[in-house]
């Protein structure tokens, strides 16, 4: 196992050799014992000699965080493809960032549009690099966003319709070549949950039923100083149910049967990336569940799923359904929800769906014919 104490040089060359066997940029960077973000600032143009440069697969410069500036300014780069990640699900959509706003609350900042939907907890946002990657179809850019321990938090890919003139310039604006990001070893430590006897369930449950917006849900969590997934299971059979598993492929065909559109959102520590809209191309390969759509795809590792529950929140305007994924650590994977916007109530079709879950598989496929 080559580790992070080898040569930059050797790094580099392992690097691209790894990529060229078709391995993936993070898992390549595993093998090396390195982070994703680690790779890619040992990559920098700065710190290369040009020959070197020349025949690197990677080159970059770092970025300065005006992180909210650097997302507004993509909006005159035209479409572009956003990739949010976490351990089980990768999410990919292609728009233009529009109407990207630093929130009152904090570190937050949102992209409101009717293609790239996000919400972006800019405190985990360590470290940002404008990539490009020379390949047999010449050079691809990117954008890329890693939290202190070299995790990808945000990336935003050229395509086709990419103004890359536009993209250029923005790049020149929050270059800083000069910048060394570093990165701390291992990974965020999941915070220690409290005992479920410590926790007011009661208390919990009582304030659950008078939400009015389901955005609360944070605040309940944090006043009862209760874990989100502790918080199901507190309330089973009040406000939540534990659906069957593996179920997630036929919620996804159900969906793409009835043309019911949906709410697909995945999330990591920096990020939150929203798909709304129908989906329609669901196929599987190996352990990977595929959406492959025009301007959406989404690749969710299955046999990561180790718990899968239904969640009902009360709003001013009714009960909104969601279906919600876990792996085996508790960490949340993915969410479904039936489309809807602040203001209207949830689809019927998406309430019978999600509940449909909660039959046996039998009855279920039955339903769903």
């Amino acid at each position: 196992m080559t580790t992070k104490n080898a040569p930059s040089t050797d790094l580099r060359e392992q690097f691209a050799a790894l990529r060229s066997q078709g391995i993936r940029a993070r898992d390549a960077a595993r093998q090396l014992g390195l982070s994703e973000g680690e790779v890619i600032a040992i990559h920098a143009a700065s710190a290369m000699q040009p020959e070197l440069a020349e025949r690197s697969l990677y080159t970059t410069v770092a970025l300065d965080s005006a992180w909210v500036s650097i997302l507004q300014g993509l909006e005159n780069c035209g479409p572009v493809m956003a990739l949010t990640r976490n351990e089980s699900v990768v999410h990919e959509k292609v728009g233009v960032y529009r109407n990207v706003s630093k929130t009152p609350h904090g570190p937050i900042a949102l992209a409101v549009g009717p293609e790239i939907d996000l919400r972006l907890f800019l405190s985990h946002w360590h470290a940002g690099f404008h990539v490009i990657e020379h390949g047999e179809k010449g050079e691809q850019h990117s954008l890329q966003f890693f939290d202190v321990f070299g995790q990808a938090v945000h990336k935003v890919f050229a395509r086709e319709g990419t103004d890359i003139n536009a993209l250029e310039d923005l790049v020149q604006r929050h270059a800083r070549p000069e910048l060394r990001p570093q990165f701390k070893t291992g990974r965020r430590e999941r915070k220690a949950l409290r005992p479920d006897s410590e926790i007011d369930a009661l208390g919990l449950g009582d304030a659950w039923s008078q939400m009015t917006d389901t955005h609360q849900f944070f605040e309940l969590l944090a006043k009862f100083k209760a874990d989100r997934l502790q918080s199901f299971r507190l309330l089973e059979g009040i406000h939540t149910r534990r659906t069957p598993l593996p179920r997630v492929q036929w919620l996804l065909e159900a969906a793409a049967r009835r043309a019911l559109p949906i709410m697909v959102f995945v999330n990591n520590d920096g990020c939150i990336q929203i798909h709304s809209g129908v989906v329609s191309t669901i196929k599987v390969m190996g352990p990977w569940l595929n959406v492959l759509d025009a301007g959406f795809n989404l690749h969710l590792r299955q046999d990561h799923v180790a718990e899968s529950w239904l969640v009902v929140k009360p709003t001013d305007d009714g009960d909104v359904t969601s279906i919600e994924l876990f792996d085996e650590s508790g960490e949340l994977i993915a969410m479904f929800f039936g489309e809807r916007k602040p203001g209207q109530p949830e689809l019927k079709g998406w309430r019978e769906l999600a509940h449909e879950l909660l039959q046996p598989r039998e009855q279920a496929e039955e339903a769903a014919a």
